[in-house]
């Protein structure tokens, strides 16, 4: 309150006095009074007009001190000024009135309202001036210059207000954005960590009842010490399958499904297209990734499809070797959504065609030799038929293009289809 009491008082001296003989002074104290009472919405008003008020009358009674160099009593400066006093005080109870109601005002009536407040605080302190001095109070001769005076003012302060918002609103989208784009990020790889872990949970199942099954038949023949073997092996893989449960149920309560129940398919095409480049940049390869959307429509299947479109595109990436051209597609063909991943890399030999879908299959290795982590093109394999699509590897001769074609029943992924 205090810095906008002083900021209202400095702002004040860039004025002019409109009428002869007067010391009323239309001047930008009352435009940065304004503006400091719409951006801090917080404060209280009334106190804070208060305290503007006898700020400003007394860097006023101060200014005059200095300029007449003591030959004006403190007593007469005071008298002088006090009506400014009243403006303030006046304008910030006004306005505390509006306080919780402007937002649902358009700017143009919002403009509308703090004019009328600055014509009826500026009427009063020419009302309080005309009693401390004892003047006639010649209403009609100031009322055209001060209206258009209070319309200029306020329009122009609520102009700049209107900008300080809608940057705020850009910002403020903008880190929203990028939360959603970490919440997908984030979501994207724990379905394909959680899509794993189920399957692995699966086989852990299988081979729980299979090492049972072998256990009864062996304890049958009478070999009780090869059973009792085989029972303890079957009894650390049941505590395997309840540590996988354990770990499940970890990973569902960070997968949060709750924050978009659907997305566009353009949307989560441009996402994996985004990140992606970021990660081509962080690898230092120069790479441009480009997207030909012939169909668009609302999907809640978007996190597969994100984990999918995700991990296809990063191994593009990761199979370029300097620079080169990546294309994501989408398109309808008759009951079908046919999604594409196409680059330039060093494309795929004829004996790891056989293979690329193989589980536990990869051509990528670090400096030390150990093989790369992720879900895999198997995976990717298995959440597409998950959703009971399929997908299919397009390759030439090494060098050429490679494409990776992901088949959909549009019905499968098409919200409310």
């Amino acid at each position: 309150m205090i810095l906008i009491a002083i900021v209202t008082a400095i702002a004040g001296e860039f004025k002019i006095t409109p009428f002869s003989g007067e010391v009323f002074r239309i001047g930008l104290g009352s435009s940065a009074f304004l503006l400091c009472l719409l951006l801090m919405r917080h404060l209280p008003y009334v106190y804070t007009g208060i305290i503007t008020g006898i700020t400003v009358l007394l860097f006023r009674m101060l200014e005059d001190g200095i300029i007449s160099h003591g030959a004006l009593s403190y007593s007469a400066s005071a008298q002088m000024h006090l009506s400014a006093t009243f403006y303030y005080i006046a304008y910030a109870i006004a306005m505390s009135l509006i306080k919780h109601k402007w937002d649902r005002f358009h700017p143009f009536i919002l403009g509308l309202f703090l004019s009328v407040i600055d014509l009826m605080s500026n009427e009063l302190e020419l009302l309080a001036r005309s009693f401390i001095f004892h003047s006639p109070y010649l209403f009609s001769q100031q009322f055209v210059f001060i209206t258009v005076t209070a319309v200029v003012r306020s329009y122009f302060v609520v102009g700049i207000y209107s900008s300080v918002t809608i940057n705020q609103m850009r910002v403020l989208h903008i880190e929203q954005q990028k939360r959603i784009e970490q919440m997908l990020n984030t979501n994207s790889g724990l379905y394909g960590e959680v899509f794993y872990l189920r399957k692995s949970m699966e086989t852990i199942e299988q081979i729980t009842a299979k090492s049972h099954n072998l256990y009864e038949k062996v304890n049958s023949t009478g070999l009780k010490s090869y059973a009792r073997t085989i029972l303890g092996i079957t009894q650390q893989i049941h505590e395997v399958k309840k540590d996988s449960q354990r770990i499940l149920a970890g990973l569902l309560k960070l997968f949060d499904r709750d924050f978009a129940a659907e997305m566009r398919l353009a949307e989560v095409v441009e996402f994996a297209i985004k990140s992606n480049l970021g990660y081509s940049t962080m690898i230092g390869k120069k790479i441009q990734i480009t997207s030909d959307i012939q169909t668009d429509y609302y999907s809640d299947q978007f996190i597969p499809l994100l984990t999918v479109l995700n991990n296809l595109v990063s191994n593009a990436v990761e199979a370029i070797e300097d620079h080169g051209l990546i294309r994501v597609g989408a398109y309808e063909q008759g009951v079908e959504t046919i999604l594409t991943v196409s680059d330039t890399g060093v494309g795929i030999s004829e004996q790891d065609k056989e293979m690329i879908f193989a589980p536990g299959f990869t051509t990528k290795f670090n400096q030390e030799g150990f093989a790369a982590t992720g879900i895999g093109l198997s995976h990717v394999r298995d959440i597409v038929h998950s959703l009971g699509g399929d997908i299919l590897l397009r390759s030439d001769e090494p060098g050429s293009q490679t494409s990776f074609v992901i088949t959909f029943l549009t019905n499968t992924l098409k919200k409310g289809a």
